[in-house]
């Protein structure tokens, strides 16, 4: 079987490309895939180094606001859009795919598309309960549309094919237990916060992280923290640490750039403090871990607002636009936590109740139908 998978621009759209991927492989070993990306998106070097071999498409997204420097992006575009069919038909011909499969981004909108007109079995799959614009589009000429969550569909149109499988996890989460996690972290059994803005960090979450660890720790609370300030943090929050005289490594905390071993991390935490990416939050539910969710305010079409309230409205989390946060709100917050550890408890569950813990199955099962085959 030949599987073509088309998607990039972000992690969130390569690493669901590279988990479908990797369940087709689990089934059916001897599939060959071909990945179509961007040639200057990350899936141009990621998608090699996973071992796939790897086609490029230039394309780009129409910016909205004028101004001298987005109509010259905006006239690039459209000579990209003008060529991409021509491309697209080169690709699929030279590979003759079995079945095609988009994860988002605009490079999957041309490919994906021209796969479902010359009659080879398409699907997508949407990782946010706001869909980007290429899937919502796609999604009318699709066989197949794989969401995240049901909240998605409302803004798709009512009659198409969909199942609700998911986001696919590392296989990591969920293989240690708390305690042991914990004796891996050198923490005792307090209450554990992990908070982290992304290997790039984020502002808002490493200014209000600072206060809330000078809180903590000067009042000599019984909380343990992990928290990744990413690489804009590198100078400004270790500064902080230093002006406010806290260690990065202590007892009862561990402060890094970056958090490599996410797996330990989340297993340990009581608490998670993050922005609400679709991949993250699949690991949090999947975890079962209560979480304070600041989504980022600059994504397109304000998807991980409309993320994060799928846990807020289900009582697995405490959304806070970042316009909305303030250090007293969120120590307030945390506090009351602390204090009420039944919160904690209930939170859990509800972030539990959200998980789909069968998507790798959901997944196959969507490629059998697809191929017509039994799963």
């Amino acid at each position: 079987m030949k599987v073509l998978l088309a998607g990039g621009g972000t992690a969130g759209h390569i690493n669901p490309a590279l988990a479908i991927a990797s369940i087709i492989k689990k089934h059916k070993p001897d599939t060959k895939f071909l990945f179509v990306g961007t040639p200057n998106g990350m899936e141009a070097r990621l998608i090699p180094q996973a071992g796939y071999d790897f086609a490029s498409m230039e394309v780009a997204g129409f910016q909205r606001r004028i101004s001298l420097e987005n109509i010259k992006r905006n006239i690039q575009a459209v000579r990209y859009l003008a060529s991409a069919s021509k491309k697209a038909k080169r690709i699929i011909n030279d590979f003759k795919p079995d079945l095609a499969i988009g994860t988002g981004g605009y490079v999957s909108g041309p490919i994906i598309k021209q796969c479902a007109k010359m009659g080879i079995p398409t699907a997508i799959h949407e990782q946010n309960a706001f869909p980007g614009i290429t899937n919502k589009l796609l999604a009318k000429v699709v066989d197949k549309v794989m969401l995240t969550v049901e909240d998605a569909m409302k803004y798709f149109e009512k009659d198409i094919d969909y199942t609700v499988t998911g986001l696919p996890i590392r296989a990591e989460i969920n293989s240690k237990s708390k305690l042991e996690a914990r004796a891996e972290l050198g923490f005792d059994n307090e209450m554990c916060i992990l908070s982290f803005g992304g290997s790039l960090g984020a502002g808002c979450i490493n200014d209000t992280m600072a206060e809330v660890i000078k809180w903590h720790t000067s009042k000599g609370l019984k909380i343990n923290h992990i928290h990744g300030y990413g690489k804009m943090g590198k100078d400004t929050f270790t500064d902080i640490m230093d002006e406010y005289n806290i260690p990065l490594r202590s007892q009862r905390l561990r402060i890094t750039e970056y958090i490599n071993d996410m797996d330990t991390c989340l297993a340990a935490a009581d608490l998670v403090i993050c922005r609400s990416g679709a991949s993250t939050l699949a690991e949090i539910e999947a975890a079962g871990k209560p979480s304070v969710l600041i989504p980022s305010p600059i994504v397109t079409g304000d998807h991980q607002y409309h993320n994060a309230m799928v846990l807020g409205n289900a009582g697995a989390a405490i959304v806070m636009r970042q316009k909305e946060v303030t250090n007293e709100r969120m120590i307030d917050a945390i506090n009351d936590l602390y204090k009420n550890r039944d919160k904690l408890t209930v939170m859990s569950q509800c972030a539990k109740n959200l998980a789909v813990t069968d998507t790798e199955d959901r997944i196959y099962s969507v490629i059998c139908q697809l191929m017509h085959e039994e799963a």
